[in-house]
Formats: structure tokens, sequence, C-alpha cells
């Protein structure tokens, strides 16, 4: 195993252009947020109709998990991916416990995440476009630092299974976002469609 490793520009790119849009998601929900809490008359702007109403989402007791606004938990995580993708655009290598927190970092954020799309669907019944800005950032970013754990050998895995990461990362995002615009294309066919 690699006791160290950096990364690819498109690589570190890829983590600096997530961690910006789930930056700036967070910011603007929690701007709306605090629009919220002073006027309960507010509606935020991505309030559209009855499926994609981002106040519904926010006035739920899920937009708040830990007893503070979810947000405000996006800001300071996605901040440090920007900061990781940025230190490697600069040529930073890192050990490979670094990698392997920032993996753990990102499979608690996509476990999260997936908690939140369920919550979404069929507990709120509402979407918010920013969450789902988010959502996407989550997903590329979890893949990407999996298989390059994978790939560098700080995540034990076999040969075959090494390779497919290293050929095919892009392959296991496409699916996971795939599913979860199907859950939502699905879970509201009708008024798609009506």
């Amino acid at each position: 195993m690699r006791r160290y490793a950096g990364a690819g520009r498109a690589f570190a790119l890829l983590l600096v252009i997530t961690g910006t849009a789930g930056v700036w998601a967070s910011w603007v929900i929690t701007l709306d947020k605090f629009k919220l809490l002073g006027d309960p008359n507010f509606v935020p702007g991505c309030g559209l109709n009855p499926v994609v109403s981002c106040g519904s989402v926010m006035e739920s007791d899920q937009a708040s998990a830990f007893g503070f606004p979810n947000p405000m938990l996006g800001l300071v995580a996605y901040g440090i991916v920007v900061c990781v993708g940025v230190g490697l655009l600069a040529g930073a290598r890192f050990p490979g416990w670094y990698w392997l927190l920032l993996d753990a970092g990102c499979l608690f954020g996509v476990g999260f995440v997936s908690w939140l799309q369920f919550e979404s669907l069929y507990r709120i019944d509402a979407l918010c476009l920013w969450c789902c800005l988010a959502w996407a950032a989550t997903i590329l970013m979890f893949w990407y630092v999996t298989s390059a754990c994978v790939r560098e050998g700080f995540l034990p895995a076999p040969g075959g299974l090494r390779t497919l990461f290293a050929d095919f990362t892009w392959v296991f995002p496409l699916l996971h976002i795939g599913v979860v615009g199907m859950l939502v294309l699905t879970r509201w066919w009708d008024f798609w469609t009506g």
C-alpha cells in the first residue's frame, strides 16, 4: 500500500467543483431559512409548485436532523472538500489515513443525503432544488473519492474491482444519480405527466 498519494488535476477540480456546488447550495438554503424564520410568509425562490417546494422542506423536522439546520453542516463539510481539492491542485500528497478519513466523511454524507432523499420523497412530499444540487455533488464526490482510495490501495479490493474503479469510475455515480432520478420521476409521475 502506498503511504502517500496525490491526485490528478481532473480529480482535484471535481472536488473543488462539487464542494463549491455544495457550499453554494448550503449557503442559499441557510439564507432562505433565516428569512423564513424572520417571516413565516416568506416563499423561497425555488418554491415553484407543490412538488418543488423548498419552504415545505425547510420547515420539516428532517431539515434540522442534528438540532440545527442541515445546511450549516453542509457549509463546513463542503468547505473541507473544497480545501482538499485546492490542496491537491497545488500538488499536495496526503497519507492513507487522510484519504480514508475523507472517504469516511463522504460515506457519511452520501448516507445522510440518501436518508434525506427518502424523507423528501416519501415523508415530506416535496423537493428542494438546492438540496438536489447538494445531493448530486455528494454522490459524485463519494464515488470518486472511494474510487481513488481503491485505486491507491487504501481500501482493500480485488484486482478486478480496482480495474473497474480505475477505468469506469463514472459508471457508479451515473447509476446512483439515475436511480434517484427515477425514484423522483416515479414518485410524482402523475404530477409530471398530468
